[in-house]
Formats: structure tokens, sequence, C-alpha cells
């Protein structure tokens, strides 16, 4: 029966995209995200949906969409060459097998990124597209709130929509892109124009957010309590009342300690000193072996090269003997441990030339924003506090991953090369406002094909 809803809905969007084909754009940002093939349970198991709903978005803006307002941008550029880069070290991978399977997915990653701004020609797109985003992965997170509630949680055992380990519904992947994509669904809440109800929008968006902040202590994952940490200060820039603020932030963590479980208490506890933890120890070293392998391979293995490294390393645990604590240290040997860092892999795999692309294009994307954030930083009418805030929240989002990404190895996640074709196509939106483009943006509420029908 499952099946059976999920494939009706999804042949009822790409129905309907015959006459919209920018639906199908939508429709393959909902599968990539959710992955409901792997949902269902009979039929839809059997398809490859990812592969059909990408060639139907391309199809679709190729064949049907009408192509005024799209252009191509430098960042969108960077993105061909990382893309043309890491076909050029699966080639030369140093497991040629392992890497193919990788590269299965990062191109597509990356080829819907550079190709999402194309269709987000007007703000109304560019809405829409966030909307999905925030709705295909609210499916996931929901569910993941609600039983963290109802079980606690634990670390590499909490299940979310699905029994999987891979992409978004691994624990510390979903962690962080759950803490990231808060102010991205505030500012959906707060300025979107496709759902007018304002009040009914917010109080989904607070029970969201609650949800979004229970990820991580579901997954019991370091990397989600840094991420909220992170994002908790970079709010700092935008509230009228900083003092105020922070000490309702002190309080809520003071309230909320006593409820939280002793297993995720005692996971975070190992935040301040790696050595007694084991993965904490293991991340250290293979950034150590990496660095070093970089130096002698300094065009990348290739997706998948950590399957290369072995290393030993020290842990130190205090042990109770009686009434005295012992410091106990152990040799471990390992070999074969992946990454563990976006930083790591991507300089691994990639080697100095793709990891000056991946740095570059994340660089811009800050600085993108920030440009428009200073536009319009004091602007009194609502286009161009809507503006402002979409900006801060795609920037602040951004930061979030980037931090996060440095304990986990997301440097090709999808859903976040997403956001930074949201970020492209805002920014390319507003400027060519700002250059006065002959042919304007369309209006924000509606937009117009030639003969005058809605788009």
């Amino acid at each position: 029966m499952r099946d059976l809803v999920l494939l009706a809905f999804i042949a009822a969007i790409v129905a309907m995209g015959v006459r919209r084909p920018f639906l199908w754009v939508l429709l393959y940002i909902y599968v990539d995200i959710v992955a409901p093939q792997k949902v269902g349970y009979g039929i839809i198991t059997s398809i490859s949906l990812s592969l059909l709903c990408f060639v139907a978005a391309f199809a679709g803006y190729i064949l049907l969409d009408n192509k005024q307002g799209s252009r191509f941008t430098l960042r969108q550029g960077l993105i061909l060459a990382l893309l043309a880069w890491c076909g050029v070290t699966t080639l030369m991978a140093d497991f040629p097998a392992s890497a193919l399977v990788k590269w299965d997915w990062v191109w597509k990653s990356l080829v819907f990124a550079a190709f999402l701004p194309l269709t987000l020609r007007t703000k109304l797109r560019l809405e829409a597209a966030a909307l999905i985003m925030v709705l295909s992965a609210a499916s996931i997170i929901i569910s993941a709130g609600i039983k963290t509630v109802l079980s606690g949680g634990g670390y590499g055992t909490l299940v979310s929509l699905v029994q999987d380990n891979a992409g978004l519904y691994e624990g510390s992947t979903l962690s962080t892109v759950a803490i990231a994509m808060i102010p991205l669904i505030i500012w959906v809440a707060r300025h979107g124009t496709i759902i007018p109800e304002r009040k009914p929008a917010m109080l989904f968006a607070a029970a969201l957010v609650f949800a979004a902040l229970l990820v991580p202590i579901g997954t019991q994952t370091r990397t989600g309590l840094i991420c909220i940490a992170v994002l908790g200060v970079l709010v700092l820039r935008t509230v009228k009342y900083r003092f105020v603020y922070a000490g309702l932030a002190g309080l809520a963590m003071l309230v909320a300690l006593p409820f939280l479980p002793a297993s995720y208490t005692e996971r975070m506890s190992t935040i301040t000193e790696y050595r007694a933890d084991e993965s904490a120890s293991t991340r250290v070293a293979v950034w150590g072996w990496t660095l070093d392998y970089v130096k002698e391979n300094p065009l990348g293995g290739g997706f998948d090269s950590f399957l290369g490294n072995s290393f030993s390393y020290r842990t130190r645990q205090t042990v109770e003997l009686g009434n005295t604590e012992t410091v106990v240290y152990a040799e471990v040997t390992d070999e074969g441990r992946a990454f563990h860092s976006a930083y790591f892999e991507v300089l691994g795999e990639q080697g100095y030339p793709g990891f000056a692309i991946w740095l570059a294009l994340h660089a811009l994307g800050l600085w993108h924003m920030q440009r428009i954030r200073r536009r319009y930083r004091d602007a009194a009418d609502d286009d161009g506090r809507r503006w402002y805030s979409l900006a801060t929240a795609l920037q602040n989002g951004q930061v979030v991953y980037l931090v996060g990404a440095a304990f986990v190895g997301i440097g090709y996640q999808p859903f976040m090369f997403m956001l930074l074709g949201l970020q492209i196509a805002f920014y390319s939106l507003m400027k060519r406002e700002w250059e006065g483009d002959a042919k304007p943006v369309r209006p924000w509420l509606r937009e117009e094909t030639p003969d005058g029908a809605p788009a």
C-alpha cells in the first residue's frame, strides 16, 4: 500500500510537469533527499527513481521550459571544474572499484547543483525550491525527533524514516544538515509567499526547529552539539537584544540538561579530551595520515583513497581501581578508516587542485551572501528585509555545514550542494536587479509566460 501511495504521488507530479516542467526539478529534489525507494518495500525498490527524475528534470528544462533569465555563473563553472577533476581522479583512483561506486552518486550531486540555478530564474521558483528542500528534509527530521522523544535515541541506533545508515540518514550527517537548515526553515515560515498563512507556518516551523534540535540528541553525535553552538553564536549577529538572547539560551540549556539521556551527556563529555575516545582518536590519526599522503600524492588518490591507510595511535582512559583512579594507555593499530572530515576527504581524494576548487566554491558563497546582506542591511521596505534575511539564512546554514563538515565526511553531500545552488541562483537574481537588466526579474508572487498565462 505504501508503495502505491508513493508511486501515485510521483506519477501525479510527473503528469502536472508536462505543463509546468519546473515541477520535475522539484520532484528530483524530493526524491534525492527523501529517497522514497528506500521507504517502500515492494515494486518501488526496484525502480531507479533518482535517475529517472534526474533525466526528467533536465529534459523538461531543455525541451519544454522557458529559459528567459537563465544565467551561467562563475560558481557553476567551479562546480563543473570540480566535477571534471573528480572524473580525472576516478580514472586514476587507488581503488578503482570503490571509487566508481562513489562516483555513481557524486556526479549527479555536482551536475544537479550546477544545473539548479539555471531553472531558478525567478524569485518564486527560488522560494519553491527552498520550500521543497525544507519539507523533504522535514519528513526525515520529524521522524527522528519523535523517536528521540519516545526512546531517547542512541549513537548509531536511532532509525529516522528508514533503516539505513547512508546519505542523509546517517546520524552525523543528519545532525549537521538538520541544524544547518534551521535558518532556512525560519525564513520560509516568516517570509515565504507560497504559504501565506503566517501563524500556522510559524507554528509548524517552531515544531520543526525543535525536532531539528532533537536530532543531535537522538543520534548522540558530538558534531550536532558543536553545530548548535555555532548557530547560536551566528544568531547573535541579527538579534536585537543580544544579552537577553544569550541569557534565555543559557536558561534553556540549564532547563533541558536534566531531561537529556545519561548516555548523551556521557558521550558529549568526551569532546574536551579526544584521547579518551577511540572514535575521536581515530579521526586525528586519519587526518595526520592524509596530510602525509597528499605530500606524496598531490593530485589525490581518487574516491575512497582512505582504504589504503594504516596507522597506530594511543588512547588514554581513566579507570577506577578500588578507591583510586588510574590513567590507562593503550596502543591501537587501525587501517582503512574513513577520513571523518569533509576537508580531509576532499584533500585526500582530489588532492590540492580539487581541494582548492572546493574551498573557492564555498568562499565565494559566503562572500556573495555577505554582499547581499550589506546591501540590504538598513533596508526599510519588506522586500529589502526579505533579501537580507534570506542571505543571512543561506550564509548561516553554510557556516554551520562548514563547521560540522570538519568532523564528518560530507564533502559532496547532495543536500548541501543544493543549498549552494540556491545561493548561486539568489545572487544571480539580485545581481540582475542591481544591474538594471532590460528584462527585469519577474514579480515575486507570479510569473508569466509570453502569452500571459501563469507559468
